[in-house]
């Protein structure tokens, strides 16, 4: 059986560096932002039930992702509303992604969102990407050019480590340089990742 991978973590831990090695490694990797992205876009059903659902939010035959926005998080019940649309169409096309594969690929969903939304029971191995806050801070102000009010923003509005140490099977651990960061992915392709899809395929 094919593997499935659920990757996450915490906003500039380095979870896209690490989903980027492990696709260089052989991994197939299924942006779940990405997939969010494509089911909506123009001329998709998706998009025309959001339109439907939430008036204003397409605008040009394209979604207005301010103006969904301002919608969803000014009242949580119309965020469920969108979810509800969404959700079963994201599953869908990464399912539709993966259909073909052989039983011995080892496929890596990057999930952002898995421990918030409580998405860990869908994947085989639970990898999560973390870093000291300083240096998620850092990265942030250097690679995204954030203030610190809108880092704090992004980083409450995220689980905390104890939360995601408790659906980990493997804690990657983005404190360091980018050569380390090589070797431990290299380690966990090698020792743990193929082991298991191996395994799981027999």
């Amino acid at each position: 059986m094919t593997l499935h991978v659920g990757l996450t973590g915490g906003i500039g831990s380095g979870k896209s560096t690490v989903a980027q090695l492990l696709g260089g490694l052989g991994a197939v990797v299924v942006d779940l932002d990405e997939v969010a992205r494509d089911v909506v876009a123009p001329g998709t059903d998706g998009l025309a039930r959001v339109a439907a659902a939430f008036p204003g939010a397409v605008t040009g035959g394209e979604l207005d992702r301010a103006a969904l926005a301002r919608i969803v998080f000014a009242e949580p019940a119309a965020r469920e509303r969108l979810e509800a649309i969404t959700h079963p169409l994201i599953h869908a096309e990464a399912e539709r992604r993966t259909a073909d594969l052989p039983g011995d690929a080892v496929v890596v969903h990057d999930v952002p969102l898995l421990v918030e939304k409580d998405l860990g029971d869908r994947y085989d191995v639970v990898v999560v990407v973390a870093a000291p806050e300083a240096v998620r801070r850092a990265r942030l102000r250097a690679g995204r050019g954030m203030d610190d009010a809108a880092i704090d923003a992004r980083l409450h509005a995220q689980a905390d480590d104890a939360a995601r140490r408790a659906v980990a099977d493997v804690w990657v651990d983005n404190g360091g340089g980018l050569e380390e960061l090589r070797d431990t992915v290299r380690d966990l392709w090698q020792h743990v990742l193929l082991p298991a899809a191996a395994a799981s395929d027999g």
